[in-house]
């Protein structure tokens, strides 16, 4: 039985030849698909009843189903998504009061190997990849029970991105491409993996790059990090200043503020060094509580002397807006376990 959702025109064109149906029958079914985010082949009513039956035979629109669903005070929406062989992800829909914007959350794969110390999604361990379609059924689930149009995409659920990497850029060849999402509203996040990272210099993309930093030196950083001590700070920064002059394009360097630990005024004034020639902008990401470690959230003034010192140095510095928390939907909470719902 194939799975319509996840393929692109030219393969429902393909499909639709095989059933001797014309490529405008395969537009209306791509326009239902990406468009209408349709769940059935029966809701595609400007298809005729016999071609409907036909489609059925052969084809259904997704095998994805949502295991669980929870809605946070602040309107973020997490949700467990279940694959037909039975693992499940979880993907996050974030709004915000003041933008149009609607932000999906999205995981590339089922656990993560990289195991920061500071997030919940390795503490299990990793499974597998995501396929593409896997990917894109987060967004058209999202869409689905909403029945709201996602503008905005992050790579930065469930998984690194750059160790999937071939079925990120198939996916984020359809979000552009079928869903019409620029590709500037696109960031794929990655805790430092060198080789992923000078493929998409190469590859020129307009996406946003966003690098989980968290730490301005090697012994700090392998700390919270093992990806360290296999793509160290000094070869990662030579990559980030290879894809800065290749792409021309501004980095995100996301920093994790953990209290006593990489908050404090030396590490600013360090950190401050450490990006002052890269093009880059900072975002502070205040510790979410994880069940398995320790670590705090600093107090508010210090989160604001962290960014004061880190403004004085010339860079643009933002504080992430905490969305989800109270359903361990925030930035390092999320598992992808059942039994944690």
């Amino acid at each position: 039985m194939i799975t319509l959702s996840g393929m692109t025109l030219d393969e429902l064109e393909k499909l639709t030849e095989s059933m001797k149906a014309t490529k405008f029958r395969a537009k209306q079914i791509h326009n239902w698909i990406y468009a209408k985010s349709v769940s059935s082949v029966d809701e595609m009513t400007n298809l005729s009843k016999d071609f409907r039956e036909r489609l059925k035979q052969i084809a259904k629109v997704t095998d994805t189903k949502i295991k669980t669903k929870q809605v946070s005070s602040d309107g973020t929406i997490k949700y467990l998504v279940e694959y037909p062989d039975g693992e499940c992800v979880e993907t996050v829909l974030m709004r915000f009061d003041n933008r149009a914007n609607l932000t999906a959350c999205v995981s590339s794969q089922v656990g993560c190997a990289v195991n920061c110390s500071f997030c919940a999604t390795g503490k299990g361990g990793f499974k597998r990849n995501l396929t593409s379609s896997e990917i894109i059924e987060q967004v058209l689930t999202i869409q689905r029970d909403t029945g709201l149009k996602v503008t905005n995409i992050v790579f930065m659920g469930q998984g690194e991105p750059l160790l999937n990497l071939d079925n990120v850029l198939n996916a984020l060849d359809i979000f552009n491409n079928d869903f019409q999402i620029g590709a500037r509203r696109i960031t794929i996040s990655t805790s430092g993996i060198i080789p992923g990272i000078l493929k998409l210099a190469d590859l020129q993309l307009q996406s946003t790059l966003a690098i989980s930093l968290h730490a301005p030196n090697h012994e700090l950083r392998k700390e919270i990090m093992p990806i360290e001590n296999r793509y160290p700070l000094t070869e990662l920064k030579k990559a980030l200043i290879n894809y800065i002059e290749k792409t021309g394009r501004r980095i995100t360097i996301e920093y994790i503020l953990i209290h006593g630990f990489n908050d404090t005024v030396s590490v600013a004034k360090e950190l401050a060094y450490f990006l002052k020639d890269l093009k880059c902008n900072i975002n502070l990401i205040p510790y979410n509580s994880v069940k398995e470690n320790d670590y705090k959230k600093p107090s508010n003034g210090d989160i604001m002397k962290f960014k004061y010192l880190l403004e004085h140095s010339g860079k643009k510095v933002t504080v992430r807006l905490e969305r989800g928390a109270d359903i361990d939907a925030a930035c390092g909470q999320l598992r992808g376990r059942y039994n944690n719902e």
